[in-house]
């Protein structure tokens, strides 16, 4: 008799429970007043595979559709748009689709966004070369252009040059503006930049002008999963500066950089080995949050979904130093069945943090 009471008890909570309906809250800002700036992790397992790339389309057409609920001000992407940045056909287990494929879903997908809001991407090292970085040779400059979005064309401030001597916007300036008229720059570096892009931007945010500005740096590679900036990589190009040589030439001797961006790093299925947070001082005392944030190998390792949908946004308190980090899969909060899974709130993944002036 005692077991037969167990075992009802037990079974009234079950359907108790099954008849419960857990609330999984939509995405949103903590204060009405705040904006936030939407972090798209590294695309390319996204766009290497055809069955993938509708996810990263349902990221963009999602930030799109929450600009006004989120008041999204920017939108950055942190490289590796594509896997193979010229490889004539997608055979193979590392992608089926060929580069002119993997641009044209980037293209699609990133065109949900123009003209609503401005977004920037960085160049990472598949997007050089013929599969990753053998030369500085990239097809971004074809896809990534600032008249393809006015938004993007008109708060364009400054630009330097590629390799070969022509315009990019791997490496440029853009500006926009936060809370109670603080206006910030985005300066988006090439992968592994080159020692005359870092002259170059050290001189544009320099400017007078630009003093009282906060820029954030958006770069591809910067930090591993330990928060350790990156020193070197074994890639055959002899010009490049990694994360400890953009500190030392670009970020340390600054007087306005207050935050670098960045992506690069993945382990597969491995939430934490995609992420790094740390904050140091410039020269001047002031304070340096630096992030990475990337997805590529989750949802299946290198070869899997893509990513599993997940983004970041950081929400900007109107205080004008809070800063409130969270994650969030638009792939999974789409769906009820799915939806549980929409959030990751372990503490690199959900906090708070004091931006510098």
């Amino acid at each position: 008799m005692k077991y037969c009471w167990i075992a009802c008890i037990v079974l009234f909570l079950s359907h108790h429970a099954i008849g419960q309906k857990v609330s999984i809250p939509e995405p949103q800002l903590k204060n009405e007043d705040s904006w936030s700036l939407v972090i798209l992790p590294d695309p390319q397992t996204y766009v290497k595979f055809a069955r993938n790339q509708g996810i990263l389309e349902l990221m963009t057409a999602w930030i799109a559709q929450n600009q006004n609920s989120l008041n999204i001000q920017m939108v950055v992407c942190t490289g590796d748009l594509v896997e193979q940045n010229n490889v004539i056909r997608g055979v193979g287990k590392n992608g089926d689709q060929s580069s002119i494929n993997q641009w044209r879903a980037i293209d699609r997908s990133i065109s949900r966004l123009d003209n609503r809001m401005p977004y920037v991407l960085a160049a990472g090292n598949h997007d050089f070369g013929y599969k990753n970085i053998e030369s500085r040779h990239t097809y971004y400059n074809k896809y990534i252009t600032a008249d393809r979005n006015l938004i993007n064309e008109s708060i364009l401030r400054e630009y330097y040059y590629t390799e070969d001597g022509m315009p990019t916007l791997a490496n440029a300036l853009f500006e926009f503006e936060g809370h109670q008229q603080q206006k910030y720059l985005v300066l988006n570096l090439e992968f592994a930049p080159r020692d005359q892009v870092l002259e170059w931007a050290g001189q544009a945010i320099g400017q007078e002008k630009y003093k009282n500005h906060r820029v954030i740096v958006l770069t591809h590679s910067y930090m591993n999963n330990k928060n350790e900036l990156i020193e070197k990589e074994n890639y055959p190009i002899e010009d490049g500066n990694y994360g400890q040589a953009i500190w030392d030439k670009l970020v340390y001797p600054s007087q306005n950089i207050v935050m670098v961006i960045a992506g690069h790093i993945g382990a597969p299925n491995d939430f934490k080995g995609h992420t790094a947070f740390k904050q140091a001082q410039r020269k001047d005392g002031k304070e340096v949050t630096q992030m990475v944030f990337n997805a590529q190998a989750l949802g299946g390792g290198w070869h899997g979904n893509g990513g599993d949908g997940w983004l970041r946004y950081l929400e900007f308190d109107p205080d004008g130093r809070t800063v409130h980090v969270k994650t969030y899969s638009p792939y999974f909060g789409i769906s009820p069945t799915t939806k549980k899974h929409a959030w990751r709130t372990a503490d690199f993944d959900e906090f708070s943090f004091q931006i510098g002036n």
